[in-house]
C-alpha cells in the first residue's frame, strides 16, 4: 500500500501526551512532515522502552530524525499548565494543529466506581480537552490563523464495554466536546475532529485487560471481537491525525474517525 506524504512546513503541532503511545507516534509524524512540535506531558521520557530508538524522548527523537521540537513538563489536569503550553508555542508562531491526546484509563465494576476515580479521569480526559481546545481555539482567532483541533476519543466514546463506567462517560464526553466545538468555530476556519482508537498496542491500552476484570469484558472481549483480528500499533493510528489535519480534510469537522480494525461495524 502508499503512504501519504503530508507537509507542515512551518506550522506548529501541540501534542499532549506526547511522550508514549499514539502521542508518541503522532508526534513524531508531524515531526517527520516538517511540523516544530511541542510535545507536552507529565514526564520527559518514554513509559515502557523495549528497544534503544524507545528510550529517547520523543521530542529528542525528532531533533535526531532532523526535526524541530521541544518538550514542556505538563500536567493536563492542571489548566494553567494547560495554557502555558500554548503560550510556550508562541516561539514558534502560535499553533496551528492543537493534539489533545493525553488521557488515562481507570476501570472497575460500576459498584465499585469510587466518586475519586471519575474525578480524576474527568481531569485528565475531559477538562484538558475543553480547556486545550479553548486556548487553542483562543490562539487561533487572536492570529486570523485557520487552525485543527484533534481530539483522542476511543471506541468507548460510542460503544459501552462492562467494568468501564467511568472511562466511557468521560470519552463520551470528548465526543460531545469535539462536535459542539466543531458547530461553534466552523465559521471562524478552524475545524476540531476526533479520532477513536479500538485497542491499540500502548502501555494504556495494555492497562485495560487487568486481574480485576472477568474474562470475557471491557477490553478482552473487544479484542476477541475485532473484525480485523488484532490490535493496532500506535504507528497505524498516528496517519489519521495527519490527514485530519492536511488540507485534503478541509471540509470535515465534527467528526468522529473510527481506527478501530472494523469494530464499528459489528
Amino acid at each position: 500500500m502508499g503512504r501519504a506524504n503530508y507537509s507542515f512546513d512551518g506550522e506548529t503541532v501541540v501534542v499532549t501526551g506526547g511522550s508514549s503511545g499514539i502521542g508518541r507516534a503522532v508526534a513524531r509524524r508531524f515531526g517527520g512532515a516538517g511540523a516544530n512540535v511541542v510535545v507536552a506531558d507529565v514526564r520527559e521520557a518514554p513509559k515502557a522502552a523495549s528497544g534503544e530508538d524507545e528510550r529517547a524522548p520523543t521530542h529528542a527523537r525528532i531533533r535526531q530524525d532532523g526535526g524541530t521540537a521541544s518538550f514542556v513538563e505538563t500536567d493536563v489536569s492542571d489548566p494553567r499548565q494547560l495554557e502555558s503550553v500554548v503560550e510556550a508555542a508562541r516561539e514558534f508562531g502560535g499553533v496551528d494543529v492543537m493534539v489533545n491526546n493525553a488521557g488515562i484509563f481507570r476501570g472497575a465494576p460500576l459498584l465499585q466506581t469510587e466518586s475519586e476515580t471519575l474525578d480524576e479521569l474527568y481531569g485528565v480526559n475531559v477538562r484538558s480537552v475543553l480547556v486545550g481546545t479553548r486556548a487553542a481555539a483562543q490562539d487561533m482567532l487572536d492570529r486570523g490563523a485557520e487552525g485543527t483541533i484533534l481530539n483522542t476519543a476511543s471506541i468507548s466514546s460510542e460503544f459501552g464495554q462492562a467494568n468501564h463506567a467511568a472511562y466511557d462517560a468521560t470519552k463520551g464526553a470528548v465526543m460531545m466536546l469535539t462536535r459542539v466545538a466543531a458547530l461553534e468555530l466552523a465559521q471562524s476556519g478552524v475545524r476540531v475532529n476526533a479520532v477513536a482508537p479500538g485497542s491499540i498496542d500502548t502501555r494504556i491500552g495494555s492497562s485495560h485487560s487487568n486481574r480485576s476484570e472477568p474474562p470475557e469484558s471491557g477490553w478482552q472481549k473487544l479484542r476477541k471481537d475485532i473484525p480485523m483480528g488484532r490490535s493496532a500499533d500506535p504507528e497505524e493510528i498516528a496517519g489519521n491525525y495527519l490527514f485530519l489535519a492536511s488540507e485534503d480534510a478541509s471540509y470535515v469537522t465534527g467528526h468522529l474517525l473510527y481506527a478501530d480494525g472494523g469494530y464499528a461495524a459489528l
